[in-house]
């Protein structure tokens, strides 16, 4: 297979001389870089860049693969060659909300959002029409705790059968176990609100309405073995004013919720999130690639 468009992601110790190999390789390859981002982080001492390139020659990519691996062998990496036409598959998660469902529907429909959705797992029937309409499979998996280990099997048994890559809860509202989470660190993304002050419990969006909080928002994250800890991908905030009532905060909370999760996920799946430590790099999209990274 002959390369076309092609993201190649690098994350490694930091030292003189990444840069250099990695666009000489290229060159030598006959391929041309369209794109190009990279942080050095200067507290932990790691490289991190992701490079989006194109062949202006008929190389074949099991070649450039191939080849690549000395230039990694050299500087310890740790890398990953990606078609840019790749499509994610993607699992999703719901419960009783379905803001955020429906707007990844929406966005995969659309085409923003360029991922095939292999299933969607709910512990509750009330989405199993849209879903099925939609020609996607609907999987209900009932959670108790009585019955947790045999519902996480089943949910495993799901994601290994569909091949999914990624698994996405949009507001799903159980928790997922230590065990499910070490088996695909870095590839389950959550969403949940987040306030200045932050409220737990039931009725957060209430409770913030009474203590008259002028900013909510949303953060989605990786998910860890500690709850709602992660490594956050993205996060963004909606200003709040005394005139808006409880129910304003909570339609205004599920646009944010909405908005944020789909910027996570967009991210992901184009290759440019890096895990560093309990902290994330997210390169941005740049005005070069936007057109094929675009978002609705």
């Amino acid at each position: 297979m002959t390369t076309n468009n092609l993201v190649l992601t690098v994350s490694c110790k930091s030292t003189r001389g990444i840069v250099a190999s990695i666009s000489g390789y290229l060159a030598e390859k006959g391929c041309n870089i369209t794109d190009s981002s990279q942080f050095d982080d200067l507290e932990t001492g790691r490289f991190f860049m992701r490079v989006g390139f194109r062949s202006e020659t008929e190389v074949d990519e099991s070649e450039i693969r191939d080849g690549f691996a000395e230039v990694a062998k050299r500087f310890s990496m740790d890398y990953a060659l990606n078609r840019g036409d790749r499509r994610t598959k993607v699992l999703i998660m719901v419960s009783r909300f379905g803001h955020c469902l429906n707007d990844l529907l929406y966005r995969w429909k659309i085409g923003a959002l360029p991922i095939d959705i292999v299933g969607v797992v709910s512990n509750h029937f009330d989405y199993q029409k849209l879903i099925v309409n939609h020609d996607i499979p609907f999987h209900r998996i009932q959670v108790t705790k009585e019955n947790k280990p045999q519902a996480e099997a089943k949910l495993m048994e799901v994601v290994e059968q569909s091949g999914a890559e990624l698994i996405v809860l949009a507001r799903y509202m159980q928790v997922l176990s230590d065990a499910v989470c070490k088996k695909m660190p870095g590839r389950i993304v959550n969403i949940h609100h987040s306030f200045l002050p932050s409220f737990k419990g039931a009725n957060p969006y209430k409770q913030a309405f009474e203590r008259g909080v002028k900013l909510i928002g949303a953060t989605a994250h990786y998910v860890t073995e500690d709850l709602d800890e992660g490594p956050i991908i993205e996060q963004d905030v909606a200003r709040i004013t005394h005139a808006q009532s409880a129910e304003d905060y909570v339609s205004i909370g599920r646009d944010v919720e909405s908005q944020v999760l789909a910027r996570a996920v967009h991210a992901h799946i184009h290759n440019r999130v890096f895990m560093n430590g309990n902290k994330t790099i997210v390169f941005p999209a740049s005005p070069g690639s936007y057109a094929s990274e675009r978002m609705g």
